[in-house]
């Protein structure tokens, strides 16, 4: 019996919890990146953004940020997890701290959700990951 993943049938679920922002831009591809990847290997998931990641949630800034000089900006990021599958909340409790309302946040945000959503999504899930 092999330890890889794909050779276990069983769904897998994941939720990457991701913290950085703008202030941390070389931190911000990754989640994202893994996201896709975890996407197109069938598992579900779903990255849940907050504290300052929220940021990157406005329209606007993602969208003039990369996360190396010259790079790959974040929203193509975010795009690519979407299209691969990957679920986008945003924190509600941390809007305001960033003078951010719901209307502001990118197409790609699929729910903005409470804490209590997020506790529940680190109970449920198969794999953790935070950023």
């Amino acid at each position: 019996m092999s330890d890889h993943y794909l050779d276990d049938d069983s769904e897998k679920s994941v939720v990457i919890v991701m913290t950085s922002g703008p202030s941390t831009a070389h931190r911000c591809a990754t989640p994202f990146y893994l996201g896709s990847l975890l996407s197109s290997m069938d598992a579900e998931v779903k990255i849940f953004c907050t504290m300052e990641a929220v940021r990157l949630m406005k329209v606007g800034v993602a969208e003039n940020l990369a996360a190396m000089e010259g790079g790959k900006r974040i929203i193509d990021f975010i795009r690519d997890a979407k299209n691969a599958g990957a679920q986008l909340y945003v924190c509600r409790p941390a809007l305001p701290g960033y003078e951010i309302v719901a209307d502001d946040l990118i197409d790609e945000v699929d729910e903005v959700a409470s804490a209590g959503d997020l506790a529940d999504l680190i109970l449920s899930v198969d794999r953790l990951l935070f950023f």
